[in-house]
């Protein structure tokens, strides 16, 4: 009577085994290279476009304005950028002078979306160094090359007094990667605005 030889099933199971991680580890690594390469979550890109003072009055050492900053803003994302927590500051001399909350909203992938924020200032009043300034008939003084194609005077130089303010934009926000995964990301500009205390006409942006 001949007798079968059974199969090594143990080995055959470790063999599977082996197979099945290795199958496992390369996907894993694929999918890892994808997400690194294609959905990883960035910060959004602010870039400012103009910046406006619609009014503007300087009385016994005191100014007063209207601000209003147009910036846009690209989502570089594969996923939609849904963004809250914003908010835009205006600083003069190291202090807040004004700010501004920017409604929450949702810019798609890869899409960019235009924003416009405008507010009132209370009036606040003038350094020393721009008191100075102010009382002089007519200065002239060196002006930073500002960016952005603004600039004013005559050969890099401006004349009449002039005062300058800070602009803060921070935007935060989140995107959702594949619909499941959350990522929190935030990004902020800062911008100097020369701004010329005659008529409160803006000389130059540096961002």
């Amino acid at each position: 009577m001949v007798k079968h030889k059974r199969a090594p099933s143990g080995r055959t199971n470790l063999a599977s085994c082996v197979v099945a991680t290795i199958f496992l580890i390369f996907l894993v690594i694929v999918l890892l290279i994808v997400y690194f390469t294609v959905f990883k979550p960035k910060e959004p890109k602010i870039s400012v476009n103009a910046v406006q003072l619609p009014s503007f009055s300087v009385s016994n050492k005191t100014v007063n304005f209207t601000f209003s900053q147009y910036v846009s803003v690209k989502n570089p994302n594969r996923a939609a950028f849904s963004h809250y927590d914003s908010s835009l500051q205006l600083l003069y001399s190291g202090s807040q002078v004004g700010f501004m909350f920017i409604p929450a909203g949702k810019i798609e992938a890869g899409r960019t979306s235009l924003m416009a924020a405008t507010f009132s200032v209370q009036s606040f009043p003038l350094s020393t160094s721009s008191s100075a300034d102010a009382a002089a008939s007519v200065t002239v003084n060196p002006v930073p090359n500002f960016q952005d194609g603004f600039g004013a005077g005559i050969n890099g130089y401006r004349l009449g007094p002039s005062m300058e303010i800070e602009s803060r934009l921070e935007m935060a926000g989140r995107v959702r990667v594949l619909h499941f995964f959350t990522h929190h990301v935030k990004a902020n500009t800062g911008c100097r605005v020369a701004i010329a205390m005659s008529d409160g006409s803006v000389l130059g942006v540096h961002c």
